[in-house]
């Protein structure tokens, strides 16, 4: 399941040519990618009470049209490799029209509490699945 995201850029995110900065984008798919994982039963609050992290270890943007104040974009957001320890993800802003402003490929893995690499728990292995493309 491809999971999709509503927003609207807020003026602080824009730079001083009314684009939303390159540096947003980065920040837009993190919260797209923690409401994804709550959609799919592994949000935060159920990862930080079972003792596991989901960390970016590897990540990719690629810029193609320039997101406006007035723009209301969708990001989805999905999962297109798992494995035990990590998962591969990709993600798009999508403009009103369909057309894709900015999408990113990035590599996700588990780790314990602490920080140190960990496999992933089967709930947790179900649950990523959800977000499969």
């Amino acid at each position: 399941m491809r999971h999709r995201l509503d927003l609207r850029p807020r003026f602080a995110e824009l730079d001083p040519y009314g684009h939303v900065n390159h540096a947003v984008y980065v920040s837009w798919f993190e919260v797209a990618r923690c409401e994804a994982l709550d959609a799919v039963g592994a949000g935060l609050d159920r990862l930080h009470a079972a003792g596991f992290q989901v960390v970016v270890v590897e990540l990719s943007l690629r810029y193609r049209r320039p997101v406006t104040w007035n723009d209301t974009v969708t990001i989805t957001t999905e999962v297109v490799e798992e494995g035990k320890a990590s998962s591969r993800w990709h993600q798009e802003v999508l403009l009103a029209d369909g057309s894709i402003a900015v999408d990113a490929d990035l590599r996700a893995g588990v780790t314990d509490a602490s920080g140190r690499p960990t496999r992933a728990p089967a709930w947790l292995l179900d649950a990523v699945s959800g977000l499969r493309a």
